[in-house]
């Protein structure tokens, strides 16, 4: 069996794949076996997490965490796991085919699951007419910063690869600057956050709802995060 080696971006993301038994140096190594890497935000970041994993012992690569809509047939805790993660320059990078089928239908029996294509972008997509624009044009259901570069590591080492992505804000959701803001450097900063409230208490309303859509997203990763780690047993060693 290959050992899987995780990159979430957020540590609240990486908390719903369970406590760590132990670690091997910046990696975490759960009771199963698998690793884990908290990156940041961001490609640059991931790619070194992807490293220390390869490092550690991985043996296939998954990308796990949170994306926002672009699809706005998505709903915040859509879960989706893509056929390929892609740039807005046109790279493109499939997932394993075995391993996405398995995992699709083991997340399935969770709720519901999305296919599709996965932009990743270098900076937060937070306005609305920017979501209709990226899916306009690239046809990507979802966005995140950080998939691209580990499915790239994956490729380099011929190690499989495959994205787990539940939706937070959807494609009809702006996200708050106060939220943008406190995000900037790789990790969410709540000092940050509160500051851009006090300076902009009208985003207060918008804020609460990204919220509601946060705390149904985390139940679905949670879910998510069930179903991922026993399909990933029966995944095949093939880069599809």
């Amino acid at each position: 069996m290959n050992r899987l080696g995780v990159v979430a971006a957020l540590a609240a993301e990486a908390r719903a794949l369970g406590t760590p038994v132990k670690r091997i140096g910046d990696v975490a190594c759960l009771g199963d076996g698998t690793l884990l890497a908290v990156s940041g935000m961001g490609g640059a970041a991931a790619t070194q997490a992807a490293a220390r994993l390869i490092e550690a012992g991985a043996m296939e690569l998954m990308s796990f965490g949170l994306a926002g809509g672009l699809d706005p047939a998505l709903a915040a805790g859509s879960v989706v796991v893509p056929s390929e993660v892609i740039s807005p320059h046109g790279d493109r990078c499939p997932t394993s085919e075995a391993w996405r089928e398995r995992l699709m239908a083991a997340i399935a029996s969770q709720g519901r699951v999305a296919g599709g294509s996965l932009l990743t972008s270098a900076r937060t997509i937070d306005r609305v007419e920017d979501k209709a624009a990226a899916f306009r044009e690239t046809g990507a259901v979802a966005v995140d910063m950080e998939s691209l570069a580990v499915a790239q590591i994956a490729a380099v080492h011929r190690l499989p690869f495959a994205a787990v992505r539940v939706i937070v804000d959807t494609a009809a959701d702006a996200l708050p600057r106060a939220v943008v803001e406190a995000s900037r450097g790789g990790q969410v900063r709540i000092w940050r956050l509160l500051g851009g409230l006090a300076l902009a208490p009208a985003e207060l309303a918008p804020l609460m709802r990204l919220a509601a859509r946060y705390r149904t997203a985390n139940r679905s990763l949670a879910a998510a995060a069930r179903a991922v780690l026993p399909a990933r047993l029966e995944a095949g060693a093939r880069v599809a």
